[in-house]
């Protein structure tokens, strides 16, 4: 699969239902050429309407399922929520 096609989807965390986004980056491991987490952008400040000021950071290991429109992941949004 590739970046483009990452990017397109949506990632949905099945504890609470939120939608937290699209994937907007990957973290990779050099060493063992893996992807290790999902970058998704965090909440827009002021109303959604300007930038964001944090991202979400979700392990590899948590994502549940990936389908052909969506990205399943259960993870507690608090942990993985970082500010830039």
């Amino acid at each position: 699969m590739r970046f483009c096609e990452f990017s397109k989807k949506e990632v949905v965390n099945i504890s609470d239902g939120k939608c937290l986004g699209c994937v907007s980056d990957l973290i990779f491991d050099e060493c063992k050429g893996q992807i290790r987490a999902l970058v998704i952008r965090g909440p827009a400040k002021y109303f959604r309407l300007i930038g964001c000021d944090s991202e979400y950071i979700v392990d590899w290991e948590r994502i549940v399922r990936i389908g052909p429109d969506v990205i399943l992941v259960d993870v507690c949004v608090d942990r993985i929520l970082h500010k830039l």
